[in-house]
């Protein structure tokens, strides 16, 4: 619990009296809050979610091709009718694939800890969505294909686990550091974070780059409520340092997208300056390549939190609405 932040405020011109009401009223109100989520996070850690992961990375590397009709009777989702069995045998007698178990059980060979963030990040996903029935967890090799490292259904998860072995692995070396710095385990959790929210929010036409950055906003928030034993900058997938700079300079990045209009504007080359993964965001300035990439979700992220901390508004009804009316609503005041 964190009291500096509230404290921020001139109390030198007021009154001794007022000045101890308000300090003594920020105690009890920080006090409270933590209190309530504690409470909140007891309730969470109680619900019973059955949850096994499945390793059919380990499952396919250890079988012989007499294993193979067994596999593909228990995963017959993973086994496309569109090739015939020769592509899967000669899967297995293949070095590469070898390579790439070796390195997963390097990094994966105590699963516990991953386990662990699996398990509680469905367990508040849950707690907001009662309804929730957890599905078939399942990790496989997907040949280094980082764009898609998880996949999610009603029923089956597929975790790319050779998509997660550390920024500085071997097998990333030709990849962008904007990319490489999100391979890692501590990722997963997030990413499923991700894929869930992009089914929960409904919010068809962004045509805007307020819609845009609202949008992501939304998914970052439920981040906040799905995976708060992460830190913000894990949240987001910045490193520390990038998470910094974007909380030190939040007060000049709103004010540039506001001097320049660009809120409502629909050019879509404001995507890959402040809203798609980069190396850095692009104002067109000297300190361009000091910033962070994605500039327009973090702004995205803080306008929805300051939304719902002074609007009375439930999860699932905030992630259907508009995203001018979280805007107009919200009271943003970025941070200086």
């Amino acid at each position: 619990m964190n009291l500096n932040n509230s404290l921020k405020i001139n109390l030198t011109s007021l009154p001794v009296s007022l000045v101890v009401k308000t300090v003594v009223f920020l105690l009890f109100a920080a006090i409270f809050s933590c209190k309530n989520s504690s409470k909140v996070e007891k309730e969470i850690s109680a619900i019973n979610i059955d949850l096994t992961v499945e390793r059919f990375d380990q499952l396919f590397a250890n079988s012989s091709l007499s294993d193979l009709p067994a596999l593909q009777e228990s995963y017959p989702f993973l086994f496309s009718k569109k090739y015939p069995d020769s592509v899967w045998t000669l899967r297995m007698e293949d070095p590469i694939q070898a390579l790439l178990a070796t390195a997963v059980d390097s990094v994966f060979g105590d699963f516990q800890t991953t386990e662990a963030e699996i398990k509680s990040f469905y367990q508040h996903f849950k707690y907001y969505n009662k309804s929730f029935k957890t599905p078939r967890i399942i990790t496989v090799l997907s040949d280094v294909d980082y764009r898609n490292k998880v996949a999610v259904t009603d029923t089956i998860v597929l975790i790319a686990l050779d998509t997660y072995l550390g920024n500085d692995h071997e097998f990333y070396t030709s990849f962008y550091d904007y990319v490489k710095q999100n391979l890692n385990s501590t990722q997963i959790a997030p990413d499923l974070a991700t894929s869930y929210a992009e089914q929960l929010i409904y919010q068809p036409n962004r045509t805007t780059f307020l819609d845009e950055m609202i949008y992501f906003g939304k998914q970052l928030y439920l981040k906040d409520l799905w995976i708060p034993f992460k830190k913000d900058h894990e949240k987001i997938g910045y490193s520390i340092s990038e998470y910094e700079w974007s909380e030190a300079n939040e007060y000049y990045i709103w004010q540039n997208f506001v001097e320049n209009e660009l809120l409502y504007e629909t050019d879509r080359k404001l995507l890959g300056r402040f809203i798609v993964a980069a190396p850095f965001s692009r104002f067109n300035l000297e300190l361009d390549r000091e910033s962070p990439g994605r500039l327009g979700q973090y702004i995205g992220w803080q306008i929805v939190r300051s939304y719902m901390k002074n609007n009375p508004t439930s999860v699932l009804e905030m992630t259907q609405m508009n995203p001018q009316d979280i805007f107009n609503n919200a009271k943003f005041k970025p941070k200086k």
